[in-house]
């Protein structure tokens, strides 16, 4: 027999008539103002957080948290004066290594860089040794700024000998995508600076940006010259004809003789020296051989060095013109020696500037 569920007993309250007390009520007397005001104030209040003041609180209690702002490195020597002509200053760095000549040219920062309408620009700078100027690299662009930060390092290989001659020349240019860079300004540094440092010695430096071409080197004349290579043989033939429009030092002393010099992975393999010729339009009329494999054609270059003679021993050094290939030349030396490279066993004249 199956139990019958359990139903809950329901229950209601039932409020006789006559059984309800009333309830007392007072009110209570008003408070007079200076008992109010001389109560102390509560200790505890109440604080309104935004989300910006707790993000600020939260970075604050972080363990190890560092606010950039107060560890910012100033650098003194970007606070100096500014003249209305002035175009921006470049910070660099020479160390020179005597044993492999080795010279080492770190470029390290630029301030207060000057374009046309003041506006911002992309700056990078090109450096080459005077007076190759074909001869030249290239530091990376840095995007968007008047104060650029470089520290690049850039090696060059040059005889202690020639430093008398030579120079660094810093160009800094404003990057623009057609190639069409604009010149912001140039500076030179003469390696005659660094004869008395000793080897490895780091000389750090800087120059003012020069506006105008006061300062770069000009042609000191023109020279006509012929490249030929035999690749059965293995010789390369080089032979200078004649001069033209040669500065003078004194137009009563025009004695003039060619250096030349064949180098291999930029190491000297062999110098030669012409005759002694005379006039504002020395004729030389010489040619000189080498030895070259048609393997090392890539890692050959030849320095053709105009030199001027004076009453006795003194000499000096007019100008000079380097050819070689990509890694040695620029723009028609370059072009003069890869014409020779297609045309073997053929004589290419050409034309060339000395600087």
């Amino acid at each position: 027999m199956l139990n019958a569920p359990l139903r809950k007993k329901s229950s209601s309250l039932v409020i006789l008539p006559g059984s309800l007390k009333p309830i007392p009520f007072t009110v209570p007397t008003q408070r007079r103002t200076e008992d109010i005001s001389s109560e102390p104030p509560s200790p505890i209040r109440a604080k309104r957080y935004s989300l910006d003041s707790a993000a600020t609180e939260f970075q604050g209690a972080c363990l190890g948290a560092i606010d950039p702002a107060l560890y910012r490195e100033v650098d003194a020597d970007d606070d100096y004066e500014v003249t209305p002509d002035h175009v921006g200053r470049i910070w660099f760095a020479v160390q020179y290594e005597r044993e492999s000549e080795k010279l080492l040219v770190t470029i390290m920062k630029a301030r207060n860089l000057l374009i046309q309408g003041n506006g911002v620009c992309d700056p990078f700078v090109r450096i080459h040794l005077t007076p190759d100027e074909r001869r030249h690299v290239n530091s990376k662009c840095k995007k968007k700024t008047n104060n650029p930060n470089f520290e690049e390092t850039f090696a060059f290989h040059a005889s202690f000998r020639s430093f008398d001659e030579r120079a660094i020349c810093l160009t800094v240019y404003d990057y623009d995508r057609r190639k069409k860079h604009s010149i912001i300004g140039r500076a030179l540094y003469p390696l005659k600076n660094v004869v008395d440092c000793e080897s490895n010695d780091r000389l750090v430096a800087w120059r003012d940006l020069q506006k105008d071409d006061s300062g770069l080197p000009q042609p000191q004349g023109e020279l006509r010259i012929s490249l030929a290579f035999n690749d059965c043989l293995g010789l390369l033939t080089v032979s200078v004809f004649e001069g033209r429009k040669f500065r003078l030092e004194k137009k009563n002393m025009q004695n003039y003789y060619i250096k030349i010099t064949y180098l291999l992975s930029n190491k000297i393999v062999k110098r030669k020296q012409s005759d002694v010729a005379k006039g504002d339009c020395p004729v030389f009329n010489e040619s000189f051989t080498f030895k070259l494999a048609n393997e090392s054609v890539q890692d050959a270059s030849v320095s053709i060095t105009v030199m001027q003679r004076f009453t006795g021993q003194r000499k000096r050094q007019l100008g000079r013109v380097a050819l070689g290939s990509h890694m040695f030349a620029r723009g028609r030396e370059l072009e003069h020696w890869n014409e020779m490279v297609a045309k073997k066993k053929e004589r290419v004249e050409k034309w060339h500037k000395v600087y």
